[in-house]
């Protein structure tokens, strides 16, 4: 197995930084906009996401973490997944929506969690940001709205998202190759 780094602490912390520049362009004052984070893994990229949009626009922004699991077409055809907690205090239905995930791949946890938000009401818009977009291994034609990095990858490659908020030393997004 080999390990490439594509992305270190401090190159992360300026990207988030452009993400969070981008959404206040697109987003103003983020009055009817809300984030949520896919579980399990991108619930800790929509944190820092958040934190870092409060602490520039200095405004409170409605943040819930959606488990899709239920939802995806391959639930019953996988070995048995442990869900994770769906946690959304407020109602979507007209509000734009910034859902955000580490790492787009094939493009169908992204189509879950679009069909799981259907049970917070319908919302006006959905844009799509991501840490990691992998722009060659869709199985769904998904795009992402924010992309912090693209990456080249096969089938058999993988990407680890590494952050400190998950018992981490220190923020790193590897590319892995099995030989």
């Amino acid at each position: 197995m080999q390990r490439k780094l594509i992305l270190s602490s401090p190159l992360l912390e300026i990207t988030i930084s452009r993400l969070c520049q981008e959404l206040i362009e697109n987003h103003q004052d983020f009055a009817d906009t809300v984030i949520i984070g896919l579980q399990p893994r991108g619930i800790h990229f929509a944190k820092r996401i958040h934190q870092e949009l409060e602490r520039i626009i200095d405004r409170k922004i409605p943040i819930g973490f959606l488990d899709a699991t239920f939802y995806r077409d391959d639930y019953r055809r996988r070995e048995l997944v442990k869900a994770n907690e769906t946690k959304i205090s407020f109602v979507i239905e007209n509000k734009k929506v910034i859902l955000i995930d580490d790492v787009l791949a094939t493009g169908r946890m992204v189509r879950s969690a679009l069909d799981a938000m259907t049970a917070f009401g319908r919302p006006e818009k959905v844009e799509l940001c991501v840490l990691i977009d992998r722009i060659y291994n869709r199985d769904i034609p998904i795009n992402a709205d924010y992309v912090g990095k693209k990456v080249n990858t096969l089938d058999s490659e993988k990407v680890l998202v590494e952050l400190q908020e998950q018992g981490y030393e220190e923020d790193k997004i590897w590319l892995i190759t099995n030989n």
